[in-house]
């Protein structure tokens, strides 16, 4: 168990774990007023929540399946990434790929934050890297079977 710091300045309950077994906690819209996200517009909404992650953590945004299936409305840099040292409100990046115009009202379930642990690297330069049986082999190189 992670235990991290929150303030919540939104009117909202705090994110939580819908299940046993969830692996990301519900963000809502924290407003004043509904927004509406045109087919194609992008929009920051913001969800009054401001978190102290602990070192080697990250917190991940990632879009909510019902929002982008039912709506084609998504997070833009999915996943968006809050670091360990950022200390601002946490924002979601939407986007509207539907054709159709999307209210955001106030307490909306927008994304969801998933806490995961990292580890940072440092650069080892080889002039050649060692063969695997892949090797270079990319996009479909499995086939399709």
């Amino acid at each position: 168990m992670i235990h991290i710091p929150i303030v919540n300045r939104s009117h909202h309950p705090l994110p939580a774990y819908a299940t046993t077994c969830s692996a990301g906690m519900d963000l809502r819209a924290n407003l004043t007023e509904p927004i509406v996200l045109a087919p194609m517009q992008r929009v920051l909404v913001p969800t009054g929540l401001f978190i102290a992650l602990p070192e080697g953590t990250e917190a991940q945004v990632r879009p909510r399946s019902g929002l982008a299936i039912k709506h084609g409305v998504t997070v833009l840099n999915a996943p968006g990434t809050i670091d360990a040292d950022y200390r601002g409100e946490v924002c979601v990046i939407l986007v509207n790929l539907s054709s159709e115009p999307f209210t955001i009202n106030d307490g909306e379930r927008i994304a969801q934050m998933v806490i995961a642990r990292h580890e940072q690297t440092s650069w080892q330069p080889v002039e050649q890297l060692d063969e695997t049986e892949r090797g270079a082999g990319g996009f479909g190189h499995s086939g399709k079977n």
